[in-house]
């Protein structure tokens, strides 16, 4: 890109990139909002409650076609595939161990045998939805949560339900069961759905318009020197390259915060993501929270914002059920089991493991500090109950930026992967192998050295 005035950059961003970017987004998705939207209005006449099931099926078949068309056909055989075992482990007390093994070889067989990595990677999104469905569901029959094994109209509406089956978020089976009953159309839901969708097209536009430019134009700490030098990295300076690996960051969180906030769109649009409390609706799901990201207590505050609902999957299904192996390996199990649903890529393999060894000795490191300092330094906000004896000293403050700046580096560490090179090599695996070697070696491996630090200082005041 040639270098410009500040002016000419401005107004050459908004006509190239701003409001072609805002377009595409609404072309790439209207269908889906229409199909969403119907179905609630078609709920809400009181159709038969299998009616209500077909309906979303077929939406959800229907939408399927339009972004992956018979490439969807991969989609249906793991749902057909994880009622098959449901079935026939309906006798079981273990049908969450045998469905996520099932699922596991599906995936992994899908991934290196059965199509391309290009194409099947295109679909990770909708399988790993699927996946976390079915095998919620499982767990949820093991405990008791669900009684009966659902019939295969219910099962089929529940993983094809419209408003989760392409971008997501997770949803529960009762919670299908809840937004399927369709509550009745209100201003509070309208204003839900318009906000999540501003808010989502927002983020398009930061992620693919603003992020990549941050400090040469909107944060001109080396004016357009640092443009000019875009393509030349390897005659960049520390703090160039570190300024850099921030932007791809905020890049990479600002494309996760647009799948987030559309999914709740579309959720919330077909009737899903509410609370109820008596006669109090509340149309509030909350798929990721930007704030707690882009300015974190902690990494772990981090991990767990990025994305709650798959947040709360890995804890309720993976975590606990792994705790009893220690805290430790139900950590490396979580974050395990999260990269295998993300599919096999190198660089998100790393990234994912690299988050589970930095949340544990971050966890240890600040529990240890706040016994020894009777201080609120947790990695989580303290209840204004806790028994530590300094709560808002100055010093406390101190220690908590101070643990929010170093997140922050992290953060900006292994986002550095996620740039537009990664996406042009998508199905080399060897090409995003030495991607993120050399990204990390250029940064020193900075990371992974404090992370080290940080854990020998810990077993020092063990």
């Amino acid at each position: 890109m040639p270098s410009f005035s500040r002016q000419e950059f401005f107004q050459e961003l908004a006509e190239g990139c701003i409001f072609p970017t805002a377009q595409q987004g609404l072309e790439q998705v209207w269908q889906l909002l229409l199909i969403c939207l119907l179905c609630r209005l078609l709920w809400r006449l009181g159709v038969p409650l299998y009616l209500k099931h077909l309906s979303t099926v077929a939406g959800g078949f229907y939408s399927l076609y339009l972004f992956f068309q018979l490439h969807m056909v991969w989609v249906v055989l793991l749902s057909l595939l994880c009622y098959l075992i449901l079935f026939l482990c309906r006798h079981s007390n273990n049908r969450g161990t045998f469905l996520s093994a099932t699922i596991l070889i599906y995936l992994l067989m899908g991934e290196l045998h059965m199509m391309d990595t290009s194409t099947w990677h295109k679909m990770r999104g909708s399988q790993m939805v699927v996946a976390m469905k079915a095998i919620s569901l499982a767990f949820d029959l093991d405990r008791g949560t669900v009684p009966t094994v659902p019939s295969p109209v219910e099962f089929m509406g529940y993983i094809y339900f419209v408003g989760t089956v392409i971008f997501g978020p997770w949803v529960s089976f009762n919670s299908y069961k809840e937004a399927i009953e369709s509550r009745k159309l209100s201003w509070s839901w309208l204003w839900k759905v318009s906000v999540s969708w501003v808010k989502c097209q927002v983020c398009l536009v930061i992620s693919n318009c603003i992020a990549p430019y941050l400090f040469p134009y909107f944060i001109p700490i080396y004016g357009d020197k640092l443009l000019r030098n875009k393509k030349k990295r390897k005659s960049r300076s520390t703090v160039a390259r570190w300024l850099h690996a921030y932007e791809n960051a905020v890049s990479f969180h600002f494309s996760n915060y647009f799948v987030s906030f559309l999914s709740e769109t579309t959720t919330t649009l077909a009737g899903g993501g509410f609370t109820e409390d008596k006669d109090n609706l509340k149309w509030d799901m909350t798929v990721a929270r930007p704030l707690n990201i882009e300015l974190p207590r902690s990494m772990v505050e981090v991990v767990t914002s990025w994305n709650l609902p798959m947040s709360r999957w890995l804890n309720t299904y993976v975590f606990k059920s792994a705790l009893k192996l220690g805290t430790f390996p139900a950590i490396l199990v979580t974050y395990t089991a999260s990269a295998l649903l993300h599919g096999l890529s190198f660089h998100l393999g790393a990234v994912l493991l690299s988050l589970g060894f930095i949340t544990y000795v971050e966890h240890v490191l600040r529990k240890r500090l706040a016994t020894i300092f009777s201080a609120c330094i947790l990695s989580k906000r303290c209840l204004p109950a806790c028994t530590h004896q300094h709560k808002k000293s100055l010093w406390v403050y101190s220690i908590n930026v101070a643990f929010s700046a170093l997140a922050v580096f992290h953060l900006a560490y292994l986002g550095s992967l996620f740039d537009a090179n990664v996406d042009n090599a998508d199905s080399d695996e060897s090409y995003l192998a030495n991607h993120t070697i050399q990204k990390w070696t250029e940064l020193s491996w900075a990371s992974h050295w404090v992370m080290f630090g940080c854990w020998v200082f810990y077993r020092l005041i063990q």
